[in-house]
């Protein structure tokens, strides 16, 4: 197991008196088909642009679909953390008490934040990964060709919806289909599928036990995620999730980031189709 501490702290910059105690993100990351080494410096770094939170990564399994992380054996996994973000693609594990194991802690409380591939990972469980889909708010086994998508707002009123633009056209794109909306899920964005002819639900809210959730199925491309419009939503679901999102759709006193800028990294290119 690996796991890396990542503190996104500007020497040059006083630190505000009026910062409170940051945020404890966990990114658990890694799997198939993704540039998840790129991926996890544009996630912790632009997120921390934009919200007071300091991160853990654990990043294993390499390409592989079948990888069981390591850190959801231990029981009290995520106790430590305010927020769990989930940007892992193991679509081949078939373990239905492995899979009760993370979706548990969540459950009891801990907010989750649910990027891309991590809907279709644990679909090799079946039905087993049912109360892993009801987490995350919606089921999807499958996506669309890869081709640019116009994103939409519905017509919702919430906060993590303040600041993105009514319509936005993707750089690159991977529609997820999805087949089903679980109860407590409240759709917020939408792209048409031009390979099922219909929309599919591209970002949303949910409730899971005692935890908030937010999810956005984009975030294939590095150029997707390399964005103000992706990375402004993701972080205002982060907030959200935490409760540090205020109803003006920004951070709460004490918990706005260090300041947005360009990350720098050597590769942001599209990856490799599947």
């Amino acid at each position: 197991m690996r796991i890396t501490a990542v503190l996104l702290v500007l020497t040059s910059m006083a630190v505000p008196t009026d910062a409170a105690e940051p945020l404890k993100g966990l990114l658990v990351t890694g799997g198939c088909c993704h540039d998840y080494g790129n991926q996890k410096q544009v996630i912790t770094e632009g997120i921390s642009q934009r919200a007071n939170i300091v991160w853990d990564v654990v990043h294993e399994g390499g390409d592989a679909r079948d990888y069981q992380v390591s850190v959801y054996k231990d029981p009290n996994w995520a106790m430590k953390y305010d927020v769990i973000v989930h940007n892992e693609c193991f679509g081949a594990v078939d373990n239905a008490d492995f899979i009760k194991g993370i979706t548990q802690a969540h459950y009891n409380g801990v907010p989750g934040v649910f990027i891309h591939c991590s809907l279709h990972s644990y679909r090799a469980a079946g039905e087993g990964a049912d109360p892993w889909r009801e987490l995350i708010g919606v089921t999807s086994r499958s996506h669309e060709k890869h081709r640019a998508l116009k994103v939409r707002r519905l017509d919702v009123e919430h906060p993590v919806l303040i600041g993105f633009p009514e319509t936005w056209n993707t750089p690159n794109g991977e529609l997820y289909k999805i087949e089903h909306v679980w109860d407590n899920c409240t759709p917020l964005l939408v792209a048409f599928g031009e390979d099922t002819q219909q929309d599919h639900f591209v970002a949303w809210v949910n409730k899971f036990g005692k935890a908030r959730v937010f999810g956005t199925s984009l975030g294939h491309h590095n150029e997707t995620m390399n964005s103000e419009e992706w990375l402004g939503l993701v972080s205002r679901g982060v907030l959200f999730v935490t409760g540090k999102l205020g109803d003006d759709g920004k951070p709460i006193d004490g918990y706005a980031g260090s300041g947005i800028k360009p990350i720098q990294s050597p590769a942001l290119e599209p990856v490799p189709m599947k």
